[in-house]
């Protein structure tokens, strides 16, 4: 049996405030998130997955905090996928049917190197 290394799925959006979806439209993204990581879980490449909430804190080096989200390129991070594959092309071709693509997400697929 092949040893299936560990990627992460990162995902990023760019947040809009001005708009707040329908309920219809949330139900089609949830819908859709939960077939693309049903898919996985079903292939038992599925390690983890988190969505990330909308408030948070920034610690800087010098240790001042600025609340909110860190805003990079007009994106920030939405959550995070751990998958099992055998390359990292395996990876990306799981990540070619992330649901954040379909409204102007990325994902960004990394080794993950045990500590």
């Amino acid at each position: 049996m092949v040893q299936k290394n560990e990627f992460m799925l990162v995902f990023r959006y760019e947040p809009n405030t001005n708009y707040q979806p329908t309920e219809v439209e949330l139900n089609e993204m949830h819908q859709q998130w939960g077939a693309f990581i049903g898919n996985i879980a079903i292939q038992e490449k599925l390690v983890s997955t988190h969505q990330l909430g909308f408030e948070g804190v920034q610690i800087s080096s010098n240790k001042s905090i600025t609340e909110g989200l860190y805003v990079a390129n007009n994106q920030t991070l939405g959550g995070n996928m751990v998958v099992k594959a055998n390359t990292i092309n395996e990876a990306v071709e799981m990540a070619k049917n992330c649901p954040i693509l379909l409204v102007g997400g990325t994902v960004e697929v990394r080794a993950i190197q045990p500590m």
